[in-house]
């Protein structure tokens, strides 16, 4: 018989403990935090919902070779996205954005979808990226695309409804722009700079570049330069390749990404004189002036809806007009020092997305907001008040046995519209008091034996007693105050709260 280890050894073994943290680049969210997101959900989705844009709801998990273009490296479907291998073999990857399964939704579905398709969405994205300051692994989008519409006026709309939304949050004009571009254009430049399409290098050069150009507004011109031609290192000492391109043809492009963008149609015809007699250039000059022209017709004018050959979008499966929200004002972070938030959403035509699964090009276009990083801004800007939830009342308990009663009275605030709750602990009235404190709570009601006897209620005032509070000198005083707290005949404490909120 083997020995059974004595009690002083069991005694020894310690009993594995996980550590509470949160995994890197993911962040837990509660409170004003996290009902100013649901807030700007719910502002951008009536939005979408006027234009006449339908929900739709996509799983989190997409087959990895169904988000095909998304994924940075095929051979390694783990590479840019997490990603697991199903029990049958195949890799299925958390989505990338929101895109990619509406591509794949419309595919599987296309026979009976209304067709053009308007849909809009809104969940969390990841991506398997190196998280910063700011920059999160998981984050929340909210889309809205057009699929099976050709037309620029598809086009025009999206950018149209981008900023109806901004103004909707509370944004002033002059704190955002949506900047529009055309990857026909980006194109028409690359055969102008005498790229050959047909080398073995053009698609990865190609896209190259277009990150570098998407970099203008964040690094400047010095860093494009440098992403154009042998690469750069950054701050933290990485190194990105460049496209390596010569003097003359980084000259030309840095050209294209100068193009002041106040006046369409300036920035039209210095685009046109870089882009030369290319035919997918001028495709993409004509598309931009039939946008252009709407926005005018329309009223929306360049200090909302702006051309810039600057924009031009990171993903390679873009086909034509692309656009991205900035936002333009500056404001105090937290430590004091200036912060400009720049893009905060962004989107464009991708009429090769669907093809990939029926063989035939579906045209589509879309955007997509990034709700996490618009809403700092909000914050920043003052602009997150609208989020604000009713005043919070909580009905504390004396006597436990009064609790059915209590429940009835919480019951009949709900119902006059009131944000009440019962306190649900087993606690003294001492730590009800602080856990009405910690909630947020404006007013508590109590109901002590005095008061049921007489048939009343006190309010307790906690944002009051904390203003006046500073005022009184000693406990006798605070105790003779009647600032923070009042009586009320039970059967008029609805009306007296909402007396006492509005």
């Amino acid at each position: 018989m083997s020995e059974q280890p004595s009690r002083r050894q069991a005694k020894k073994q310690k009993k594995f403990k996980p550590k509470a943290r949160t995994p890197r680049g993911l962040r837990d969210m509660a409170g004003d935090e996290l009902r100013l997101q649901n807030h700007m959900i719910a502002t951008i989705a009536q939005v979408y919902e006027s234009y006449g844009f339908g929900e739709l709801d996509t799983s989190a998990f997409e087959y990895a070779d169904a988000l095909g273009k998304f994924l940075p490296d095929d051979d390694r479907p783990n590479e840019g996205v997490f990603s697991l291998e199903d029990d049958d073999g195949q890799w299925m990857s958390l989505r990338y954005d929101l895109t990619a399964p509406l591509a794949r939704y419309v595919a599987e579905h296309y026979d009976r979808l209304p067709k053009p398709l308007r849909r809009f969405q809104f969940g969390p994205v990841w991506r398997n990226e190196k998280p910063g300051p700011g920059r999160y692994r998981q984050f929340m989008q909210i889309d809205a695309d057009t699929v099976g519409a050709a037309n620029q006026a598809a086009d025009a709309e999206i950018c149209m409804m981008a900023a109806d939304c901004m103004e909707a949050l509370g944004l002033e004009r002059g704190d955002y722009v949506v900047r529009i571009n055309n990857r026909k254009i980006m194109d028409g430049l690359l055969l102008a700079i005498d790229l050959d399409p047909t080398g073995e290098d053009y698609e990865t050069t190609r896209l190259t570049i277009l990150r570098a150009m998407d970099k203008f507004d964040r690094l400047g011109l010095d860093a494009v330069k440098a992403l154009l031609g042998d690469g750069r290192k950054d701050e933290s000492g990485d190194f990105t390749k460049g496209a390596k391109l010569s003097p003359a043809q980084i000259d030309k492009v840095a050209q294209m990404v100068s193009i002041e963008a106040s006046d369409r149609s300036q920035a039209l015809a210095a685009m046109g004189e870089l882009v030369g007699d290319t035919q997918i250039g001028q495709e993409g000059l004509a598309e931009l002036r039939d946008m252009a022209e709407l926005f005018t017709t329309l009223g929306y004018d360049e200090d909302r809806l702006a051309i810039d050959p600057s924009i031009v979008r990171g993903l390679g499966y873009y086909t034509g007009p692309v656009y991205e929200i900035e936002l333009t004002f500056e404001a105090q972070d937290e430590n004091g020092e200036l912060a400009r938030f720049g893009s905060v959403g962004g989107g464009g035509r991708y009429d090769d997305l669907v093809k990939r699964f029926k063989g035939i090009e579906i045209p589509a276009t879309g955007i997509s907001i990034g709700v996490s990083r618009l809403a700092a801004a909000l914050t920043l800007l003052g602009k997150a008040g609208a989020a604000t939830p009713a005043d919070l009342i909580v009905v504390t308990v004396m006597d436990k046995e009064t609790r059915p009663e209590l429940m009835a009275l919480v019951r009949d605030l709900r119902e006059q519209g009131l944000r009440a709750e019962l306190y649900m602990g087993d606690s003294a009235m001492k730590a009800q008091l602080r856990y009405a404190d910690a909630r947020g709570a404006r007013f508590v009601v109590i109901e002590g034996e005095d008061e049921r006897a007489a048939g009343e209620v006190t309010i307790k005032d906690l944002q009051l007693g904390k203003e006046k509070s500073a005022e009184i000198n000693d406990n006798a005083e605070w105790r003779a105050s009647e600032h923070a707290q009042q009586q009320v005949p039970k059967g008029d404490l609805a009306d007296k709260l909402k007396a006492l909120t509005s």
